[in-house]
């Protein structure tokens, strides 16, 4: 079992102008720290109806700080053709202690 200080979850969510459908067409970069890092992951579980996708980090430069990495995204139409919300869930726990919790979602992505 994990010690409750090397795992973490941060929620958020983030407006933005494009739709669902266009949103989920992004190719999406995480960032730590304020450097780009490079992710493999795969995608775990789609709900079309929720817009919902999960995705889990198996290779990259995140992997080099953490045992394991998931992202939840669910995006959320605000009204007709004025935008959507994304929630934002990262789940992840770090290799050991040296490395810092994030202060904010922004930072990772």
């Amino acid at each position: 079992m994990a010690s409750s200080t090397l795992t973490g979850k941060l929620e958020a969510d983030v407006d933005i102008k494009a739709s669902p459908e266009q949103f989920h067409e992004i190719k999406k970069v995480i960032c730590l720290d304020g450097k780009a890092k490079k992710a493999k992951e795969v995608v775990e579980a789609v709900d079309p109806d929720k817009n919902l996708i999960t995705f889990r980090v198996i290779e990259g430069d995140l992997m080099e700080e953490y045992k394991s990495f998931v992202a939840m995204i669910l995006v959320s139409p605000k009204s007709e053709d004025s935008g959507s919300i994304v929630h934002w869930t990262l789940e992840y726990e770090k290799l050991h202690d040296g490395i810092a919790h994030p202060e904010t979602l922004r930072q990772l992505v």
